[in-house]
């Protein structure tokens, strides 16, 4: 048990019995599921990322930009 799960289950103790704290305390320690959830969270991130670059690159300046970088690069080779 963690501090805050012997913390939660004290505090639980006199409102609902020490079995259904030490149940609780338990149940709130579970973090099943956490990391598929924080991929998800990682995933939108990275798709809304994904889409502001894409209107990004796509806008006429940036285009020419890159042209330009493309041509001289050529050039110099």
């Amino acid at each position: 048990m963690t501090h805050n799960s012997i913390a939660l289950t004290e505090t639980l103790v006199p409102l609902v019995g020490p079995q259904r704290a030490a149940a609780l305390a338990t149940w709130a320690e579970d973090e099943t599921g956490a990391q598929t959830a924080e991929y998800g969270i990682l995933t939108l991130a990275a798709v809304g990322f994904a889409g502001v670059l894409a209107v990004v690159l796509t806008s006429p300046e940036v285009r020419e930009l890159l042209v330009d970088l493309v041509s001289q690069a050529l050039q110099r080779g």
